[in-house]
């Protein structure tokens, strides 16, 4: 599942320019990115990196469980892998048309008519994001029953009842209704659960003995919390797993996502043409896969995010490295542990982050409170003081934690955002990817 964590919905790696593959990789190195987040509490997940189909590292820091007691985490920690879980429901579905069971063109009709464009909307339409059907997790009321269990005949209705975005097949937009529908599909020509279905047709054939379809979490399976971090971790609420369904609701460990990958491109999961087309990317996305670059390299795989979990899962084909995160607190984006790992894997230079902070006064954070607008960006974002802390929300977004890391400088790393405020003349310039947006103070 994805969520809009500040000013970015979609989750990306954004990496650099040129690599090559050394045999013997920095190890250490990736230690010691670990060691500081685990030491400065910007981070808990687990890291898996494969190469020629061995596991060459993997490392978990942080808490599987915090209250009432702490449990340590460890690369056998189990994790909510969010939107990582289309690529599983599009193996299904490509297993399904190599059978003959379904096919690309197959239209909606023919499972749920009740939806709006029905008749229009293919599978293939459905695979790559462009059904027009409205992504139910952006309703403003999503939050308000996303803990309940939902049956499929309900979550149907709740499909059902939004408006079309657009005409299908006319462009591109992430949905989650999509691959709900999808899970459905296999389910419906498959005539088993879901779990069945991806235990018997995948985690069966690629050795997967961690990944399953979630529901309420068990400490005792080896299951994990998630936490958001607001002065310490704080324990985040659960979606209940009938609601994700196919789009977002397995469990996995970041070793099994890296099985997975190599049994998928090793084509033990589905033929190589089927795999081509799940890589065929057009607007960015393909069916079940994003491409990510790093140097002048090219990784497949996808993220995930779902409650306050994060993850991400690449495999780079000429390389035959399979890299995956799993994380259940962030502060530290993925992305960045991402790069680094990367950097140490392919022998490139990568500087270690430093924390620095600012104790900041609260005559000092009175100056900065408001709704701020700029020139270049059409959101606007609202600066307020919670219990002591700034936060900062942009227009239809869940609002943020900021940390002070110098005068009138703070940051929140999980997106990579820092906000520079000039208290003086009512303006900050946000930093985010490379890009400074000016903002200025609304009277």
């Amino acid at each position: 599942m994805k969520t809009k964590i500040a000013l970015l919905s979609l989750i990306s790696l954004v990496f650099l320019t040129s690599a090559s593959f050394s045999q013997t990789f920095n190890k250490a190195k990736i230690d010691s990115l670990l060691d500081l987040l685990a030491a400065k509490d910007k981070a808990m997940g687990s890291l898996a990196l494969y190469k020629d189909g061995k596991e060459i590292y993997t490392r978990a820091i942080g808490f599987s469980q915090i209250e009432p007691q702490k449990i340590i985490a460890t690369p056998a920690t189990k994790y909510r892998i969010g939107s990582i879980s289309k690529m599983f429901t599009a193996t299904l579905i490509f297993q399904l048309i190599e059978e003959g069971k379904l096919d690309l063109s197959a239209t909606l009709d023919k499972f749920f008519p009740t939806l709006p464009n029905a008749e229009k909307i293919s599978v293939a339409n459905l695979l790559n994001h462009r059904s027009g059907i409205h992504n139910f997790t952006n309703d403003s009321s999503y939050l308000k029953w996303n803990t309940k269990p939902k049956t499929q005949s309900e979550m149907i209705a709740i499909i059902a009842s939004y408006k079309p975005d657009f005409n299908p097949g006319s462009k591109t937009e992430y949905s989650n209704s999509n691959f709900v529908l999808l899970g459905y599909i296999v389910e419906k020509i498959r005539q088993a659960p879901y779990n069945e279905v991806l235990q018997k047709f995948i985690c069966s054939k690629a050795g997967l003995e961690s990944t399953y379809l979630g529901g309420k979490t068990d400490i005792s399976k080896n299951e994990c919390f998630s936490y958001v971090y607001k002065s310490q971790w704080e324990k985040q609420y659960e979606t209940d797993m009938s609601i994700p369904h196919g789009a977002g609701a397995v469990v996995s460990t970041s070793s099994d996502l890296c099985k997975f990958m190599l049994a998928l491109f090793s084509n033990q999961l589905v033929s190589e043409a089927s795999r081509l087309s799940m890589m065929n990317i057009t607007d960015g996305l393909g069916m079940g896969m994003m491409k990510f670059p790093f140097y002048e390299k090219e990784a497949y795989g996808h993220g995930g995010a779902i409650d306050a979990f994060n993850s991400m899962v690449g495999y780079f084909p000429e390389e035959k490295v399979a890299i995956a995160y799993c994380a259940n607190g962030t502060i530290y984006s993925i992305n960045d542990i991402m790069i680094g790992a990367l950097s140490a894997l392919f022998n490139k230079p990568f500087e270690l982050p430093v924390f620095s902070s600012y104790q900041v006064t609260p005559a000092e954070l009175e100056q900065y409170p408001g709704v701020y607008s700029s020139n270049q960006l059409p959101l606007k974002i609202t600066i307020t003081i919670k219990e002591g802390q700034l936060y900062a929300q942009a227009t239809g977004q869940p609002s943020f934690p900021l940390e002070c890391t110098e005068k009138n400088v703070f940051r929140f790393y999980t997106a990579g955002i820092t906000i520079n405020f000039n208290p003086d003349e009512n303006k900050f310039i946000l930093e985010q990817g490379g890009g400074k947006y000016h903002y200025t103070k609304d009277n």
